[in-house]
């Protein structure tokens, strides 16, 4: 299949921003879609930048299609710390005649890369483009999890209409569905009707309040490592670190949490897509949010670059990477059986699967969680993260 006729070159003021040096930067590296007939050989590339410049469906936010150029005039200008950095800049996909246009030509782009075992990083563009990633998914035949850095839960208010307030809903109604498990990292409560906090319980989703996560950061490390697509709501960033957003508030997460998720989402073996949304710049200051958003996708890359090849799988060869715990809870049938990882010390619950779940779920048997964890189990308390899995298989 080819791609290359999705996307338009990235414009030529980029590489006007950026100059080679005799050190190694991002743009001496990058294999760039530098102009029309010049698409780049995908051969051995792992990570591909994907532009998308689609605002059509944004909340109040118009302006922020501009910002994927933006981004990459300070992105190209970071140095590369990595040897054999396989990485292609496609450019940004072409702007449909309507928006459910642009949405089929990034889902056949990014489902494309997917089934060919390269991640892409998703500039936006609005939030709703999370949908066409997701589609990207049913058509290779993954159910998957997602984690979103939101102020929001992004459920809007009509079913039928689907915008970057509301594009989870569509996600969750859409079908076949390959939606397994949600997870939001960072909701802001002022923001949330509180029966929509219920909803997603009932759904058997993970919501995580912006003060309990700055509470111990590292903590979302595990939230992260259960997802396969991350979708980075720029507003989620408090607007003294990031002004380029015409939702940016006064609380959020600092620039450098968020650097500090993006890693925890490069170094997992499980994701395989992130994007980053909402971004206008014409509400940022001096290129400040466009030079932290570059900084998000350069400690993506850096984690991307130091994997462990560190997932679980249901098999003799794989669990000899993996230390055994087994724990009983008092008046509970079950065993909780927890794994450590031998080459990263990281954890994840093993769910026992006690009747015939179809294959695809299988994957999500193995959930990521932390040390205390372990220890809440050693306490008589069954985590949460344990009981929504299960639930889910049975």
């Amino acid at each position: 299949m080819d791609i290359s006729f999705y996307f338009d070159p990235v414009s030529p003021e980029v590489f006007e921003f950026s100059s080679p040096t005799d050190h190694e930067r991002i743009f001496d590296v990058i294999k760039a879609h530098k102009a029309a007939g010049e698409f780049p050989d995908l051969d051995y590339i792992k990570l591909a930048i994907v532009g998308i410049n689609e605002d059509r469906a944004a909340h109040l936010n118009k302006g922020c299609a501009k910002g994927p150029d933006h981004v990459r005039r300070y992105f190209y200008n970071l140095y590369s710390h990595w040897k054999n950095l396989a990485i292609a800049d496609l450019g940004n996909i072409k702007r449909g005649h309507a928006v459910e246009d642009t949405y089929f030509a990034a889902k056949e782009a990014i489902a494309f890369l997917l089934s060919n075992n390269i991640t892409p990083i998703i500039i936006g563009g609005s939030q709703d483009l999370t949908y066409a990633n997701y589609l990207a998914y049913e058509d290779i035949g993954r159910v998957i999890n997602i984690a979103a850095v939101d102020p929001l839960f992004d459920l809007g208010n009509d079913e039928h209409e689907l915008n970057s307030r509301s594009y989870l809903s569509r996600i969750i109604l859409h079908q076949p569905n390959f939606l397994f498990a949600y997870t939001n990292i960072g909701y802001q409560t002022y923001f949330v009707d509180k029966d929509a906090v219920g909803l997603m319980r009932n759904l058997l989703f993970d919501v995580h309040r912006l003060g309990k996560v700055n509470l111990d950061i590292e903590e979302a490390e595990p939230m992260i490592r259960n997802a396969d697509i991350l979708s980075i709501d720029i507003s989620a960033i408090r607007a003294s670190d990031a002004p380029g957003n015409f939702n940016a508030g006064p609380n959020g997460f600092y620039g450098e949490e968020v650097c500090r998720i993006c890693r925890y989402a490069g170094i997992s073996d499980k994701l395989s897509s992130i994007g980053f949304y909402e971004f206008n710049p014409e509400y940022d200051n001096k290129g400040q949010t466009a030079h932290l958003i570059a900084q998000m996708i350069w400690y993506f890359i850096d984690g991307f670059m130091n994997r462990k090849d560190d997932f679980p799988e249901d098999n003799k060869e794989f669990m000899e990477n993996y230390v055994r715990f087994i724990v009983k809870v008092d008046d509970f049938e079950d065993e909780l059986i927890f794994l450590k990882s031998k080459k990263t010390d990281r954890w994840w619950m093993q769910v026992t699967i006690k009747n015939n779940v179809h294959k695809k779920y299988k994957r999500h048997q193995f959930v990521p969680c932390s040390y205390n964890d372990y220890k809440a189990a050693l306490n008589q308390e069954i985590p949460d993260r344990w009981w929504k899995v299960q639930q889910k298989l049975l």
